[in-house]
């Protein structure tokens, strides 16, 4: 048999070799890199007996070289990102019923707070600034300011019934 004959025939034989223990795309790859190792380094061996065993030590050692290379870049565990279920993180619709009632509670809440109150978390609302809010108000020092807040928010949690969360 001529030679590239006799490399044709292992080749089918490294591919199951490999095939049967990695997978099949990369099986084919290190069976071409082994065909082509046995062509350059090792053009004196021509016999089928010799070859067969060659080839497949030199494939042994190219899957083992495949695999620390493959666990060195981390690609040991890898999963393909098709593969990945992502969970839906929006809010469903019994967390956006609480959501809208507890809307609802608050707005009543601050409708019923005096004046000041309603200024001053409609200020905050805008992003407005403790200094900011003094300016508007005209109030003497900002320390009032963060009484006057602190009392409204103490105030708006009495008027929710003393907690944030609806009493089931």
């Amino acid at each position: 048999m001529v030679r590239n004959d006799i490399l044709l025939q292992l080749r089918e034989r490294i591919v199951a070799f490999a095939a049967s223990r990695i997978s099949r795309d990369v099986a084919e790859d290190l069976a071409q890199e082994v065909l082509m190792l046995l062509h350059d380094k090792y053009p004196h061996v021509e016999c089928v007996e010799e070859l067969v065993p060659l080839s497949l030590q030199i494939m042994r050692f190219k899957m083992a070289g495949a695999r620390r290379k493959a666990y060195r870049r981390g690609e040991a565990g890898y999963v393909s990102v098709d593969d990945i279920q992502v969970p839906d993180l929006t809010p469903g619709p019994e967390a956006h019923a609480q959501q809208r009632e507890m809307l609802d509670r608050m707005s009543a809440a601050v409708a019923r707070l005096g004046d000041r109150c309603r200024e001053i978390f409609r200020l905050k609302l805008q992003g407005k600034t403790f200094p900011e809010i003094q300016a508007i108000m005209k109030a003497d020092s900002i320390n009032t300011v963060y009484t006057w807040d602190s009392r409204c928010r103490k105030s708006l949690l009495e008027q929710m019934g003393g907690r944030w969360e609806s009493s089931k």
